[in-house]
């Protein structure tokens, strides 16, 4: 329908938990009438009053101005029930508790309500948005409009038709949602949607590498900070999110695509549920919280620096190493610790690979170029002694290390290629554009970047020859690189664009 976004002028929302009063703050603060329904009458009143205090506490703030609080306290209307007379209406957006049957009952209920031209949007972030329109007469007025909490500051809101959602309506919310103020992204009715599915590649393989025994989660949660520039760790993460919640969500994304690999969750984290290691909502998960405070164990005193030479393979951290005045040599003298940089290996590997002896070698990851953490890999047959001297040495630079065990490949490797993979495997099925992937993922999960950016700024290449690695050294199927990332690799294409589609050949 031509204009339709633009001819809004009243919703109802219904649910007055969180996430429907941030909807509500939202819609009123862009000029909508907002009416307010739940099942329970005197929620709605509270729900009035929580919107009216925040509206009030941004004009206190200088972010509105008092007329304009006072303009949008005046737009709310409480609602006489879900299902009273919705005359006037044009779009319903529904944020009940997250159940389907309860959802398609309630949409069933609307439609004798409402008249034929009202929108009804769910706000579900994991339920079908098909399988909730099938109880609908006319499931074509009905998508997904997924926001994210907290709603005012959280820009992200996922835009998501159904099997038979009509044509016209995506792109008529995705206008209205962006007049809002905030960024729509347009996701297939599939397992996750967009920001769940994607945001599967960092926590997965955090935990394998958990299960592994390679480091701890404090270890990685340093790595991933430091080398990959996150605002949270992968289990910083999961303890923010609450695990119990997570573990759900982990299981249902596997399950739903029938058991893809590369979306595996993790042995540990059932037991872990069973055991009430949730996170920060109740104090132990990956991390224990005193008084709300993580509660991080200190890192390691490295060893002092040494007075013998090391070797090493990278120019790059031979330069940093001289620098700090420690003596870096070119030629693998007997009893000269050897540093290698692997990529896609094990230090074990490459050290093997290059006739060295393993009691002498360690590896040192190269992603990042070495500026702001260096990750120390050691293996079993490493000389003590050996590992202490390039500890020592690596430390002499200022910069922190982290001392791990050797896995098929350095941790930050296995995040970065997990998560870009994960985002090609998206791309890949045409789940979602590579922009709206970057986008979700930045504004939703708080990347830096995008998961296909921060693959092109690491070098799809790079990305591809971890992954190819990581397969031959494991076996395991969950690294297999996806069909999308081979072809633009081969073809010298960016990850950050479609490229060339048939319908470009339609002029």
């Amino acid at each position: 329908m031509e204009k339709w976004a633009e001819q809004v002028g009243r919703i109802r929302v219904i649910g007055t938990g969180v996430m429907g009063r941030g909807i509500v703050q939202l819609a009123v603060t862009a000029g909508l009438e907002v009416e307010l329904a739940d099942a329970r009458p005197e929620a709605v009143g509270e729900a009035i009053d929580h919107v009216g205090a925040m509206l009030g506490k941004l004009a206190a703030k200088g972010k509105i101005t008092e007329e304009a609080a006072a303009a949008a306290k005046g737009r709310l209307i409480a609602a006489d029930g879900p299902l009273a007379p919705a005359d006037g209406v044009d779009l319903v957006v529904e944020a009940v508790r997250e159940d389907l049957e309860i959802k398609r009952a309630l949409f069933a209920e609307l439609e004798r309500v409402c008249g034929p031209d009202t929108v009804f949007a769910t706000n579900t972030s994991s339920l079908s948005v098909t399988e909730i329109g099938a109880a609908l007469t006319e499931p074509g007025r009905l998508l997904g409009l997924h926001f994210f909490n907290p709603v005012p500051l959280m820009r992200l809101v996922e835009v998501v038709p159904g099997a038979r959602t009509a044509a016209w309506l995506p792109p008529a919310v995705t206008e209205l949602v962006r007049g809002w103020g905030h960024e729509p992204v347009l996701a297939r009715d599939a397992p996750g949607f967009l920001v769940n599915h994607a945001g599967r590649g960092l926590g997965t393989e955090a935990l394998q590498i958990l299960a592994e025994g390679i480091a701890s989660p404090a270890e990685v949660d340093r790595v991933a900070r430091d080398v990959l520039g996150l605002k949270l760790g992968p289990f910083e993460l999961l303890d923010l999110t609450g695990l119990d919640v997570s573990h759900a969500v982990l299981e249902s994304i596997w399950s739903g695509f029938h058991g893809e690999p590369r979306l595996r969750p993790s042995w540990l984290t059932r037991p872990r549920v069973a055991a009430g290691l949730f996170g920060r909502k109740n104090g132990e998960g990956f991390y224990s919280y005193v008084d709300g405070q993580q509660q991080a164990e200190p890192e390691p005193a490295a060893p002092e620096a040494p007075a013998t030479p090391v070797w090493v393979d990278d120019e790059r951290l031979g330069t940093l190493l001289s620098a700090a005045g420690i003596q870096v040599v070119h030629s693998a003298y007997p009893d000269t610790v050897l540093i290698v940089s692997p990529v896609g290996s094990s230090t074990v590997d490459t050290a093997l690979a290059a006739g060295f002896p393993a009691e002498r070698v360690v590896g040192v990851d190269p992603l990042g170029g070495y500026t702001k953490r260096l990750t120390l890999s050691v293996h079993p047959a490493l000389d003590p002694a050996a590992g202490r001297t390039a500890w020592g040495a690596l430390a002499a630079t200022g910069l922190p290390v982290t001392v791990v065990r050797d896995g098929p490949a350095p941790i930050a490797q296995r995040l970065l290629a997990s998560i870009v993979n994960t985002a090609c495997f998206i791309a890949g099925q045409r789940l979602a554009t590579p922009e709206d992937i970057d986008t979700a993922v930045r504004l939703g999960l708080g990347y830096p970047r995008g998961p296909l950016a921060l693959g092109e700024e690491a070098g799809a290449d790079f990305v591809l020859r971890v992954l190819r690695g990581l397969v031959a050294s494991t076996g395991d199927q969950r690294y297999r690189p996806s069909g999308w990332l081979t072809e633009r690799v081969a073809l010298g294409l960016p990850l950050t664009s479609s490229g060339t589609s048939p319908s470009d050949l339609l002029g």
